[in-house]
């Protein structure tokens, strides 16, 4: 390696010697052939393969040498030239804005807000509400925001979404559905609830392994004497279209001035809140117990809704029961409590509570 470098270098040096040596009409001459050896070049198909070094290279050396002299490059003068204003480029090193600056995030989470709390806003209406609160946006902007996020017009966000009306309602909803039980005999029961939709509480109408249409409308009768005593009557009932719940069942109702609302076909989130009941008091309860027979079941149903309307705390309702408890002692009178634990269901379901 070190003799073949030598080489070069010995023979880089006789080629600079014999360079100096020679006359001007010599390497006239010699020029003479490269720039036809170049112009046999350019008549290749393939285009050659520029590195940034010599893009770096050419562009300095146009700016050296005059414009009538460019045409001994390989490249066109608009593309020296533009090699040349990339390189200048470069020299500046700080980002340069472009267009409009842009309007702060906050403004925009405000405006998806204003759409999303209220879906008949027209696009001037929240430019109003914004201009009420000092902020200064036009209509072009905030339509342009909701299209972005999916959000249209208020002739299309206007629609109520089951959610909304089970918020605006849920006072004064009820919600009813069936859940079913294995014995260890292997027979089905079926388990008829209601549960207040404001509240959380759960009425079990009863239980059975054979449901029909009569045996379910008595149990509904039974349960409008209980609700009919509650401060703030009932307006809706949301039950899905199983063919238990008949007619005669929803004339029961309809005579307390309850409207009957069905849900969609298969659209088991339009009774979300049954349907979750459903889930925790299966894997709270009867997915860790063997039931017997339908007293069993009764007796186990009597304690566990007995647990989950007294004491177990719901997300729903802040973390409290929907018969709330009596208020947390304070941090003092607390270091003096003793707590104690109150099985349930042969200590399948825990309640802790203090000690009188």
């Amino acid at each position: 390696m070190l003799v073949s470098l030598c080489y070069v270098l010995v023979r880089w040096l006789l080629e600079f010697v014999a360079l100096r040596a020679r006359s001007k009409e010599f390497q006239e001459l010699e020029i003479i052939v490269l720039r036809h050896e170049l112009a046999i070049f350019r008549r290749t198909t393939r285009r050659p393969a520029i590195t940034a070094v010599d893009r770096t290279l050419l562009a300095v050396a146009s700016r050296l040498l005059p414009r009538a002299r460019w045409q001994s490059f390989i490249v066109t003068p608009a593309t020296l030239l533009r090699w040349h204003r990339r390189l200048v480029a470069k020299r500046w090193t700080y980002a340069r804005p472009v267009g409009r600056p842009p309007r702060r995030r906050e403004i925009r989470d405000l405006v998806l807000r204003f759409a999303r709390e209220n879906p008949r806003w027209g696009y001037q209406r929240v430019v109003g509400e914004l201009k009420g609160l000092g902020i200064v946006v036009s209509a072009t902007t905030v339509r342009a925001w909701l299209r972005a996020a999916g959000l249209g017009p208020a002739g299309k966000r206007g629609k109520t979404t089951w959610r909304e009306f089970v918020r605006a309602h849920r006072e004064s909803m009820l919600a009813v559905d069936f859940f079913t039980v294995e014995t260890i005999w292997l027979q089905r029961l079926y388990v008829l609830f209601f549960i207040e939709l404001g509240t959380r509480r759960v009425h079990v109408a009863g239980c059975t392994p054979n449901p029909n249409a009569p045996w379910v409308t008595q149990q509904a009768r039974q349960l409008s004497w209980t609700v009919a005593e509650r401060p703030e009557p009932l307006r809706f009932l949301i039950r899905d279209r199983d063919q238990k719940f008949t007619d005669p069942f929803d004339d029961v109702f309809r005579s307390e001035a309850i409207e009957v609302v069905r849900t969609p076909f298969r659209a088991p989130q339009a009774n979300g809140v049954a349907e979750r009941f459903v889930r925790t008091v299966r894997s709270e309860c009867f997915d860790r117990l063997l039931i017997l027979n339908q007293q069993h079941l009764e007796r186990v149903l009597q304690g566990f809704i007995d647990h989950y309307n007294g004491h177990r705390p719901h997300r729903a309702l802040s973390l409290t029961p929907p018969t709330a408890r009596l208020a947390t002692a304070t941090p003092s009178a607390f270091g003096d409590a003793r707590i104690v634990r109150r099985d349930r269901l042969g200590g399948v379901v825990h309640e802790y509570v203090r000690a009188a």
